[in-house]
């Protein structure tokens, strides 16, 4: 918007990623809360005329970090109740993990049963036929509500920051995300929170899972690959393209159309980033981790 840009030419295509994990009720009203949030903020703010600019759509995802090493056919529970939360939710999309991601990529078998996880949500249970079904429900309104005031006050105290940005560099999210982590960990420790077969409901395992296992030709292949790519493009074309890239970054221009023409040279992804990283240098953890 400081470039001049009009609110309702890019604001009805942002959308949102979200992490769907276990509390079933307490997701629900999180993508709710998100939904009234993002609709009168944006309208507070921006005051656009294109109704669709106060739609948010989000992209939700089950949550990797809730999936256990431990008895991990109870991932498949876990992934089928998240899922089910994020559909409740309202979610445009929706990624369900495989039952093995702890232990390595997911094999066919389980990715399969991911997939199976979310069309049986889908087309078999009913969820999919009612717009926001907890709609009216106490304790889904009520829950909320008390998200949606807890989102604020965290974006007054950004606000307060000067912004998202500011607040990053002063490594307050970050901070805020460590110290959730670092609590809910030891309320596993302390078996204040139970996790089913992490320090609860635990037995003696004696069955191994099939792992994916990739072959080192799969690496030495992309290699060569990206070797004989190298070599067959216009080497001149590629240098003018990040130089380009490097003056636009020094200034004000819109970055994307000098991206663009880079790719279109075959520069890759990691000649782009270190060029960009002249200009803009590298992140610096704050060190809350």
């Amino acid at each position: 918007m400081d470039r001049g840009i009009d609110i309702d030419r890019f604001a009805p295509h942002l959308s949102f990623f979200f992490n769907a994990h276990n509390d079933f009720f307490e997701e629900i009203a999180k993508y709710r809360a998100a939904r009234r949030l993002w609709a009168r903020e944006m309208k507070r703010r921006y005051h656009p005329k294109n109704p669709e600019s106060l739609r948010l759509k989000f992209h939700t995802q089950t949550a990797g970090c809730s999936l256990t090493a431990q008895q991990p056919m109870n991932n498949v529970v876990r992934t089928a109740i998240q899922a089910l939360a994020a559909v409740m939710g309202g979610t445009q999309s929706l990624h369900t993990n495989s039952l093995d991601e702890t232990y390595a990529l997911p094999t066919e078998a389980s990715v399969r049963i991911a997939l199976r996880t979310q069309q049986i949500i889908a087309h078999e249970s009913g969820c999919t036929d009612t717009l926001d079904p907890f709609g009216g429900s106490y304790f889904v309104e009520s829950l909320t509500q008390q998200l949606e005031e807890k989102a604020m006050e965290y974006i007054h105290r950004i606000d307060e920051m000067g912004g998202m940005l500011k607040a990053i560099d002063l490594g307050y999210p970050q901070k805020e995300i460590t110290e959730a982590s670092y609590l809910h960990q030891k309320q596993i420790e302390k078996g204040e929170k139970f996790i089913i077969g992490v320090n609860d409901c635990q037995v003696e395992e004696t069955s191994s899972m099939d792992l994916l296992k990739i072959s080192p030709e799969v690496e030495k292949r992309q290699i060569q690959t990206l070797q004989k790519v190298k070599k067959g493009r216009q080497e001149k074309a590629v240098q003018k393209a990040l130089g380009d890239l490097k003056k636009a970054a020094e200034g004000t221009d819109n970055l994307i159309p000098f991206i663009r023409q880079a790719v279109r040279e075959y520069a890759t992804v990691g000649e782009m980033m270190l060029t960009m990283k002249e200009v803009f240098g590298g992140y610096q953890d704050p060190g809350y981790f």
